[in-house]
């Protein structure tokens, strides 16, 4: 069993990814273990290097490799639009559509009095400062459909009330829905039809 000991322990991390169970693992292990010229020493490769480099844009949250990020450099998306999501996956979900082309702020979470996640806890402060600092002329809240989604839309929308013009997404979004799982056609039609709160 010891002469297998590094593969189960791949077969026990993979396990740990969403959507991978178990079994999953074991297929995926397997096959990188196959094609490991072709895939498995390319992607250790690659996962060495974004352990290295990756990081959160200091701006907005978002990840890639630099302290602040493409989105927030780009000119183009200047546009005094922020679109506010709940964590990095919904940003990836949003830029998959292509519907948006404005600047996007990750809160981190929701607010949980449960979990004891408060204001502080989550990327609100630093919203509420951007609102104030950067030409922000809308601020779009693209929050989960559920309830800690719809109470941290609420908290920030009596935040920020008076100061910018406050919308949310709409149609297509259903109740307990998440960003991460919904289809590029639905994002886009409840971006266009978000409004005002």
């Amino acid at each position: 069993m010891s002469s297998t000991r590094d593969i189960d322990n791949l077969i026990e991390m993979m396990a740990k990814l969403p959507g991978l169970g178990p079994r999953s693992a074991r297929r995926a292990v397997l096959h990188l273990i196959r094609k490991r010229a072709l895939l498995l020493t390319p992607l250790s490769d690659l996962m060495q290097t974004v352990a290295a480099t990756a990081r959160e844009c200091l701006n907005c949250g978002n990840i890639g490799t630099e302290d602040i990020c493409d989105i927030c450099t780009s000119e183009k998306r200047a546009n005094g639009e922020l679109c506010v999501v709940e964590d990095v996956a919904d940003l990836w979900a949003m830029e998959r559509s292509g519907v948006f082309k404005g600047r996007y702020h990750v809160l981190g979470g929701t607010l949980s009095a449960l979990d004891a996640i408060g204001p502080q806890e989550l990327r609100i402060p630093r919203l509420i400062d951007r609102v104030a600092t950067e030409a922000v002329s809308e601020v779009i809240l693209a929050l989960n459909a559920t309830i800690d989604g719809q109470t941290t839309a609420h908290y920030i929308a009596d935040q920020l009330d008076g100061q910018v013009t406050l919308t949310s997404l709409a149609q297509g979004v259903p109740i307990g829905g998440e960003l991460d799982y919904l289809d590029d056609g639905t994002i886009t039609a409840a971006m266009r039809a978000r409004k005002s709160l």
